[in-house]
């Protein structure tokens, strides 16, 4: 066989949808026919390119390489016979961003990669206003967030791709009794204080708290807090408190950053955007750029790629 853009897309669909079933269903496809499709490319390549687990995949080292790679035909694809439109030499893209690390790095390689494009970029915390934004043309594309079962909704008039599906770790104070543990249960965070972002629209804190159920209390004291991830730190350092945090989280003198047994939480980011305001091809340069921001963080938090070897490794 040789790969054609139509293996690419649907490698790029199952790494963005974290599942075979939901990457079929986006593409129009059946299951079996996309799980046919993957074991034929996987033998072409001669190694596996996803890892297959109860929650569905993720890709092998090998994997996320060919998927990168992929990513960038596409993108020189789409582009294949694009002129640029007569008139201005430069136009404003209208970015929506909730928080989150991988921003600065994103919109730093927008602007090497489309230096034609400006880009004027506004922060939203909720990502149900995020969609409500994109919905009435007020912006043009967006990071934002949603969670496992609970996918970020909009009118066919939006679409989204996924750009990364993490965990969540937990972000303590350096004296914390459970400073020598490798990963932390959440049962036994139970009678800490905890600091807790609000509603985002999307399901948050409300899998936090399911969470916490699961594992059998109700957090005693809980902060509300929104506010600057130095701030926060420095409350934690203090003992004021723990956090669920990013896992790409830098932590600061005085503050531990470490995986939650189990991994009971998880959090995925997605590009989303207006078709009719962006191209596929700045829509594919878009998501280069924040999965590249995205391995630059990881490259920085020693805690996630310790968790990383741990929990993805695989055979190759």
């Amino acid at each position: 066989m040789e790969l054609e853009l139509r293996h690419l897309r649907v490698l790029c669909a199952i790494a963005d949808a974290g599942s075979v079933g939901r990457a079929a269903a986006q593409l129009g496809y059946s299951q079996p026919a996309v799980s046919t499709q993957l074991r034929r490319i996987e033998r072409h390549l001669g190694e596996p390119l996803f890892e297959r687990g109860p929650s569905g995949v993720r890709p092998t080292r090998y994997g996320a390489e060919v998927v990168e790679q992929a990513r960038d035909v596409l993108t020189r694809a789409a582009a294949i016979g694009h002129r640029p439109a007569a008139g201005p030499a430069h136009r404003t893209l209208r970015v929506a961003a909730t928080n989150s690390p991988m921003l600065s790095g994103t919109v730093s390689r927008v602007r090497t990669r489309l230096p034609e494009l400006s880009l004027a970029v506004t922060s939203v915390y909720a990502s149900s206003r995020i969609v409500e934004l994109l919905e009435e043309g007020a912006v043009d594309a967006a990071i934002a967030a949603d969670y496992p079962g609970m996918e970020l909704r909009h009118s066919a008039g939006v679409r989204h791709r996924g750009i990364v599906t993490e965990p969540t770790f937990v972000a303590l104070p350096a004296r914390h009794r459970l400073r020598q543990c490798a990963q932390v249960q959440l049962a036994d965070l139970a009678e800490d204080a905890w600091f807790v972002t609000p509603d985002d629209g999307a399901g948050w804190p409300g899998v936090f708290y399911d969470a916490c159920t699961t594992a059998g209390f109700t957090p005693l004291t809980v902060h509300e807090f929104l506010g600057d991830q130095a701030q926060l730190q420095s409350m934690i350092a203090d003992g004021l408190g723990v956090s669920l945090v990013q896992p790409t989280l830098r932590p600061v003198p005085h503050i531990l950053v470490k995986p939650l047994a189990g991994s009971p939480l998880w959090c995925r980011y997605v590009l989303a955007w207006r078709p009719d305001a962006v191209s596929d091809a700045v829509a594919e340069t878009l998501l280069g750029s924040a999965l590249a921001a995205y391995r630059d963080l990881v490259a920085q938090a020693p805690h996630l790629r310790t968790w990383a070897s741990r929990t993805w490794s695989v055979g190759a």
